[in-house]
């Protein structure tokens, strides 16, 4: 399994931006898919965005479409998500996931970070 390492969380005002990096190990396919969700208390872990390293196509979730951005850094093996506009419904802990399927859904999703809190107030 891959490692990842997710960083950048924190307590910020609605309409703030914050950026979450996540860094992994190594990358094991060449077609391979690294995602961000995440899960607010009392809730279930939900799909954010995603992005495919190769070609770059990505995938976003309907409630952050237009608000957050994913990309990649090929060479550091480290995704971003770029998140604007931040919403007290943004709340949660964010984790990045990775796999080697050509898929966006989050049961095909096989190594895990460890999550940051994100937490927006109004």
């Amino acid at each position: 399994q891959v490692q990842l390492v997710e960083s950048g969380g924190g307590l910020v005002q609605a309409g703030d931006s914050l950026t979450l990096s996540c860094t992994w190990s190594k990358r094991t396919n060449n077609y391979f898919v690294a995602g961000w969700f995440r899960q607010a208390p009392g809730k279930e872990r939900e799909f954010v965005a995603a992005i495919a390293w190769s070609p770059g196509s990505t995938n976003y979730a309907d409630s952050v479409q237009e608000r957050f951005t994913i990309s990649r850094d090929n060479a550091k093996n480290t995704m971003y998500l770029q998140m604007n506009s931040l919403k007290p419904e943004d709340t949660a802990v964010y984790y990045c996931a990775t796999t080697t399927y050509a898929s966006w859904r989050i049961q095909d999703f096989d190594s895990w970070g460890q999550g940051t809190q994100v937490t927006v107030f109004s």
